[in-house]
Order: structure tokens, then sequence, then C-alpha cells
């Protein structure tokens, strides 16, 4: 099983990424290390990232996912996954990949985007991450506020994967 914490830039893909792969005694991935230098500095610069950004982006995670799977490994990784055709190149067509969606309000990610340090993303940079946000269905994704502490959205996501694997 491959699980994706996705979301916007603020969501707690890192924190909530890392909290599962303990959970799930498995390795974790953050997908922003797959991202180009040159993504990395538009992405600092302010300068939205375009669809052809993204598509080799995309395309180094599935590699990575792929290799998970061919071992037959469990494995968390991180990706925003904004698209619905983002998700389907991480998906790949494999019924063991599992998206996880991270939702908050703007108030609450404005909040965390303010208070984050050491990170490339330029927070000016949410509301196109928000207006690109194709919001994946209950078929897509397990979906958890990120209103509740780290350890309660583990534990919902954790609750969720049962039912999914009960039916």
């Amino acid at each position: 099983m491959i699980l994706i914490a996705m979301g916007v830039s603020g969501a707690g893909k890192t924190r909530i990424g890392e909290l599962l792969a303990e959970r799930l005694h498995c390795s974790f991935t953050d997908g922003d290390a797959f991202h180009s230098e040159a993504n990395k500095k538009k992405m600092h610069d302010g300068i939205p990232l375009t669809d052809d950004d993204r598509w080799p982006w995309l395309r180094t995670i599935r590699a990575a996912i792929e290799e998970k799977l061919r071992a037959h490994e469990t494995a968390v990784f991180t990706c925003s996954s904004l698209k619905r055709s983002y998700r389907d190149i991480l998906r790949g067509g494999d019924r063991d990949v599992c998206f996880v969606y991270l939702k908050g309000s703007i108030e609450v990610l404005h909040e965390r985007l303010a208070s984050r340090t050491g990170h490339f993303f330029d927070p000016s940079l949410l509301q196109s991450q928000l207006d690109t946000l194709e919001a994946p269905g209950v078929d897509e994704a397990i979906e958890v506020s990120i209103e509740h502490t780290p350890e309660q959205i583990v534990d919902e996501v954790m609750k969720q994967l049962e039912t999914r694997r009960a039916s």
C-alpha cells in the first residue's frame, strides 16, 4: 500500500506523512525532494508552477512509487497533488495507491505559512494553489480536516483505511 498525503502548502503533509509512516512502520518520502532546482527557485521567488513544470516532477515521484510497489513495500509519500490529472499520474492505475487529502480553511493555512521558517515556498503562492486545487472526491481520497491535532488526524486516517479495507 502507498499513501500520499496531499493538499496545498501549509496543510501539514510532511508532519502527517511522517506520523503515518511511523504508525505503519514504513518509509516516508517527501515529494518536495523530487522538485528540480528550477521549480524550487520559481516557488521561492513567488512564481507559480505551471503544468509543464510539474509533469517531470510527478513522473519522478511515480517512478519512486513504482519501486515501492515492485518491492511489495508499504510507503508514505507527500505531494500536493492539486489536480485530478496529477493524481492520475501518481496513481498510475494502481489500486494500492491511496490519497489522504488534508483539507483546511484559508485562515488556518495562512496562519501556518506565516509561522513556517526555512521552506522554499513563498506564502504568497497559497492562493494560486487554492485556485488550482481540484478537491478529490470520496472515490479518490480519504479527506481529513487539518483543524485537529496531528495525532487525531492520523487516528482518523487509520480508521478510514480500515473501513476501506473491510469493504
